[in-house]
């Protein structure tokens, strides 16, 4: 067989199994992931990348070693779930680094972790005041949870003894153009309805909507396929200043 058709035929078995795997070990953000899940992730990635160009070897070894990293990784995740103490040991735990504001620097040297790192991570979150922060917990996952003392937190409503009705998550009843009437119906609201709060926004068909959405407040969003923005194609030009 031709060697770029054995390429093509590994990569898109490689690629379908990576996608089944990636299905059955979860979801989960890239900012989440621990260590051993980045270092999982590369290892798994490489075996597949072997497999599709390693024309050298049979290719069924390389599966074989694919399929067995996956589920050696879905065990650890099973066990994990269910015995506390290998979840410690594998993902690490939650270590507190900042208490009462002040750092506690030989927790710091145990975790190998600089002041100037925390320093950064606070940065990241908009705190440049160490005077701000109560509590910090490195968390496994290598982010930085920080609980600000009580002068510099925000004032809320309930603060203030406001009450706040609740919006409630946004449904959409218009999507790309198309009506949504599941929706609409969920929502108790009709055609005819939405079409009067159409033509408040200079809409006549709903051909001419690209996005309305209401949330349980009755709050809607509409945006138009032909919004009146200047020089939209310039927005679209641009490049950035690099």
């Amino acid at each position: 067989m031709n060697e770029g058709l054995v390429v093509v035929v590994r990569a898109i078995i490689s690629f379908f199994t990576l996608l089944i795997l990636a299905r059955l070990l979860g979801k989960e953000q890239i900012s989440q992931l621990t260590f051993f899940d980045y270092i999982l992730g590369i290892t798994i990635g490489s075996i597949a990348s072997e497999a599709t160009v390693d024309l050298s070897s049979r290719a069924w070894p390389h599966f074989i070693g694919l399929v067995s990293w996956a589920v050696l990784a879905y065990l650890m995740q099973y066990i994990s779930l269910k015995w506390r103490y290998a979840a410690k040991l594998i993902e690490g735990e939650p270590v507190i680094v900042i208490m009462n504001g002040k750092i506690l620097d030989n927790v710091l040297k145990k975790m190998k972790f600089r002041v100037s790192d925390v320093l950064e991570l606070l940065r990241n979150q908009g705190i440049f005041d160490m005077n701000e922060v109560d509590y910090a917990i490195l968390e496994p996952n290598g982010s930085l949870s920080v609980l600000k003392k009580p002068e510099y937190l925000p004032v809320t409503r309930q603060d203030l003894k406001i009450k706040a009705k609740p919006t409630g998550i946004s449904t959409e009843l218009v999507y790309d153009g198309k009506l949504i009437k599941q929706n609409l119906r969920q929502m108790n609201k009709d055609e005819k309805w939405l079409m009067n709060q159409l033509k408040k926004h200079g809409i006549n068909d709903v051909s001419e909507a690209f996005l309305v959405l209401i949330n349980d407040a009755g709050s809607l969003y509409v945006d138009k396929y032909d919004d009146d923005i200047k020089n939209v194609k310039d927005i679209g030009d641009y490049k950035g200043p690099y």
